[in-house]
């Protein structure tokens, strides 16, 4: 993993695009996030890691530290190459950064996403990574789309 650079750009606007699980509204949010990330480094609210296979982008993930809590953090938005989907990918880049969180004091990662159909997978994958649905907020997003936070808490203790 490594941070963002402006050559991502191009590369992550395609995953996000090619995954349809974003509509255009969100891609632009994510994008802006990113350029934030890039274009404000007096900025602590938000982190990038990108994967790379061969040399090309195949993900990123973005975070962030959650204001006035000890050892909080949110991850944003986390996409990967459908292309390669099924083959671990997504797992190993949110393990690396649930690593890099742990070793930084993290006590909790924190996320969030829609109760729509087309998030079912997106959240069989946080599940499958041992987050659990923490709370749900009917009609957050729209009528009859919740939203549902889902939280992992880490141990700081190396384990072996």
């Amino acid at each position: 993993m490594r941070n963002l650079t402006q050559a991502d750009i191009a590369s992550l606007t395609r995953i996000l695009e090619a995954t349809g699980a974003f509509n255009p509204e969100e891609i632009d949010c994510a994008l802006e996030l990113l350029r934030i990330v890039l274009n404000d480094k007096a900025q602590k609210d938000y982190e990038v890691r990108v994967s790379e296979v061969d040399g090309a982008v195949e993900g990123y993930v973005l975070f962030g530290p959650v204001p006035l809590t000890e050892g909080n953090f949110d991850i944003y938005w986390i996409a990967t190459d459908p292309r390669l989907h099924g083959q671990g990918r997504g797992r190993a880049l949110m393990e690396a950064v649930e690593a890099e969180l742990r070793g930084r004091g993290a006590r909790m990662i924190c996320l969030e996403t829609s109760s729509q159909g087309s998030y079912a997978r997106t959240r069989s994958f946080y599940e499958k990574g041992g987050y659990e649905e923490e709370a749900r907020i009917r009609d957050f997003y729209r009528t009859g789309d919740d939203r549902i936070t889902y939280v992992k808490r880490l141990s700081t203790t190396q384990e072996g």
